[in-house]
């Protein structure tokens, strides 16, 4: 399994408009950060979690072309804005692409994306979503995909759980706190992709502390941090880190 960082920022991106910070100025290229989304490849499929902003413009930078699917974890404009993009993966007259996402997120595409879901518009290379509704564990090819609830502000969000061949890899771009029932799932992961927005408290996001604090709770034995703020320096934070945690950024690709 093949795991490639599309983006790594928050919403608003880095650099940010109107942001002279010494981040947003920076020269590094980990500090150029797209809308956080990742891309899974495995033998047999291939898939995105979440369509940003940015989406068409990573697919380009990383020379994807084909899906078999997308996975979103909740309803943000900067987690599904880029969905209509996905338009180039359907386009024969009776190509479609499975939509995976929780009952609100649904309900969310289809009342944005009203025209790909309408069923009045299958016409070639025009977008045509398949609807998924996740109410448990399924199945990508050999990988078993488990939905990991967490609280994200007011808008029910999942991660995500990626098992395969005895190893998995749980993805969490957008949390303050793991449900319950992601708990019991987050077991020693081997691979943990957690939220980092920035250093200070957020109401919506866990910070760097909560992050490697929930790093060690579930005893994950490499973690990568994500969907960072201009209040993030990438060469700074990695300096600072603990041992098997680390900032991830666009472009990264780690394989499980």
């Amino acid at each position: 399994m093949e795991i490639t960082f599309l983006g790594t920022g928050t919403s608003t991106g880095i650099p940010m408009i109107g942001c002279g910070c010494e981040v947003c100025r920076s020269e590094d290229p980990r500090d150029k950060r797209d809308r956080s989304s990742i891309h899974v490849r495995t033998p047999e499929c291939s898939w995105v979690v979440d369509t940003g902003p940015d989406f068409r413009r990573q697919c380009l930078r990383e020379n994807i072309t084909r899906l078999d699917a997308a996975l979103f974890t909740h309803a943000h404009s900067d987690h599904i804005m880029g969905f209509d993009d996905l338009r180039r993966f359907t386009m024969a007259v009776d190509d479609s692409i499975p939509v995976y996402a929780n009952a609100h997120c649904l309900q969310q595409l289809k009342t944005i994306f009203y025209f790909a879901f309408n069923g009045e518009n299958r016409y070639p290379s025009y977008l045509k979503p398949a609807p998924h509704l996740i109410e448990g564990p399924f199945s990508l090819g050999e990988t078993v995909v488990t939905p990991l609830p967490v609280r994200h502000g007011k808008v029910e969000t999942i991660g995500y759980l990626f098992t395969r061949a005895g190893k998995n890899l749980a993805y969490i771009p957008d949390c303050k706190q793991p449900l319950p029932e992601a708990m019991a799932a987050l077991n020693s992961p081997d691979v943990l992709i957690i939220d980092s927005l920035r250093y200070s408290p957020h109401p919506t996001h866990m910070n760097v502390e909560e992050s490697v604090a929930l790093s060690r709770r579930v005893k994950a034995k490499t973690t990568w941090l994500t969907h960072f703020q201009c209040e993030i320096s990438h060469a700074r934070l990695e300096e600072e880190l603990p041992p098997g945690i680390r900032p991830a950024y666009d472009g990264l690709k780690l394989e499980l």
